[in-house]
C-alpha cells in the first residue's frame, strides 16, 4: 500500500465510479481497476461493490476512504512543513550573546527578522564570550554574537563595521577637538572592560606610555555608572556609549589605530548552518 493508491482510491470515490477517476487522474481504466483489486488484497476487505451501473462503498470502504483522506492530508501538511524548514521559514534560532549585544545590536535585528519570519522561534542566551564559544562547539547554540578580537582558529565569522574606541568622562573635556590622544590619558584613571584590557595595554605601550589602569570590570553597564560617578575615565567601543540612556558623559575617539573593534556573529567551524541561521545571517549583511 503506498500513497499513489491511496490517491487512486480517493478520486475512485469522489468521481462516483472508476471510469471517471481513470481520467481525473489520467491513467487507463483497466490499470485503476486493477489498482482497486490489489488495495482489497492487501487489506483482505471489499471496499466497493461495483458494476456496470453503480458503485457503492462497504463499510469498510468508507472507513477506508475517511483514513485516505486523512492521511493525504497529513503527508501534504507535512509535505509543506518541511518545506518551510528548508526555507529557514520555521524553526528555532538558538544564539548567545554578550549583554552589550544583546541591549545595542540583537534588539533591533531579531525586530527585522521576526517581521520578515513571524513563524520562527527564538533563545536567546547572556553568555560571556568563552561561554559562547563553548557551547558553539558542543551545539547548544547555533551562532554567537561577540566583539572583536578572538581566536578565529575554530570559528567562522561575519564581522560588522569597525568601530574606534572611546575615552568616556563625567567631565567636558578641556579641548574643543573631537578626539584624544593616548597620551593625554596616560595619566588618567581609567575604567576598562576585561575584554579589551590587552589591547588597550599594547596600545599604550606602542606610544610609549603606561596606562593607568584603576579598575577591570566585565560589565560595561558597571563601568559607564562609575564614570559618571566620577571614579575614572572609561575606555569603550564607540557604538556602547549609549547603552545607558540618561548619563551625563562626555566622550571623545582615541586616535590609536589598533583600538578598534566591532561585533561579530560567528559560528563553529565545519558546521552546516541551519536555513534560519543563514536567514538570520542575511539580517545583519542587509
Amino acid at each position: 500500500m503506498d500513497l499513489t493508491q491511496l490517491t487512486y482510491f480517493k478520486a475512485i470515490v469522489e468521481a462516483g465510479s472508476i471510469t471517471k477517476a481513470a481520467d481525473r487522474v489520467h491513467v487507463p481504466q483497466p490499470y485503476l481497476s486493477n489498482q482497486l483489486k490489489n488495495m482489497e488484497h492487501a487489506l483482505g476487505v471489499k471496499l466497493a461493490i461495483r458494476s456496470t451501473r453503480k458503485f457503492q462503498l462497504t463499510d469498510a470502504g468508507r472507513r477506508f476512504f475517511e483514513r485516505a483522506t486523512q492521511i493525504l492530508e497529513l503527508m501534504d501538511t507535512t509535505s509543506k512543513e518541511l518545506e518551510s524548514y528548508e526555507a529557514g521559514l520555521q524553526g528555532t534560532l538558538k544564539v548567545g550573546t554578550i549583554s552589550t549585544s544583546a541591549a545595542i545590536l540583537l534588539s533591533d535585528s531579531i525586530r527585522k527578522f521576526h517581521e520578515k519570519y513571524p513563524d520562527v522561534k527564538f533563545e536567546i542566551r547572556n553568555m560571556v564570550t568563552q561561554k559562547i564559544q563553548e557551547s558553539l562547539k558542543i551545539g547548544t547554540i547555533e551562532l554567537g554574537i561577540i566583539r572583536t578580537p578572538f581566536n578565529t582558529d575554530d570559528y567562522d565569522s561575519f564581522n560588522l563595521p569597525k568601530q574606534p574606541m572611546v575615552a568616556i568622562q563625567n567631565t567636558e573635556y578641556e579641548s574643543n577637538e573631537n578626539i584624544i590622544r593616548l597620551s593625554e590619558l596616560s595619566k588618567k584613571p581609567l575604567l576598562v572592560n576585561y575584554r579589551f584590557e590587552s589591547i588597550i595595554i599594547d596600545a599604550f605601550h606602542s606610544a610609549g606610555f603606561e596606562p593607568n589602569i584603576l579598575c577591570k570590570i566585565d560589565d560595561t553597564r558597571l563601568i559607564l555608572l562609575c564614570s559618571n560617578s566620577g571614579m575614572g575615565t572609561a575606555i569603550i567601543p564607540k557604538d556602547w556609549v549609549n547603552i545607558l540612556p540618561g548619563l551625563n558623559l562626555y566622550y571623545r575617539e582615541i586616535t590609536a589605530p589598533t583600538l578598534e573593534t566591532s561585533s561579530a556573529v560567528i559560528w563553529a567551524k565545519n558546521h552546516t548552518l541551519s536555513s534560519v541561521a543563514r536567514n538570520f545571517l542575511d539580517t545583519f549583511k542587509q
